[in-house]
């Protein structure tokens, strides 16, 4: 196995992490709130949701690493 294929395989797992965080995250909002609807309280994040937010922009930085780094092998 090349590190080409490596870093492909990992840049699915990370890309399948990061759908979920996605979805997860997307769970409290509604579909009135996209437009600009239900924006009438500020919202704080705290524990779970807290971390979850945090791994996402993580995951992102990871997925962007990665993805530079297998056009670089190309």
């Amino acid at each position: 196995m090349n590190r080409q294929s490596i870093l492909l395989i990992v840049q699915i797992v990370i890309s399948l992490l990061l759908v979920g965080a996605i979805l997860l995250q997307a769970q409290g909002s509604g579909l009135g709130s996209t437009w600009g609807g239900g924006g009438e309280s500020f919202h704080t994040r705290r524990g779970v949701e807290k971390v979850l937010f945090r791994s996402t922009i993580i995951l992102i930085i990871v997925f962007f690493c990665v993805s530079i780094a297998a056009v670089a092998l190309r």
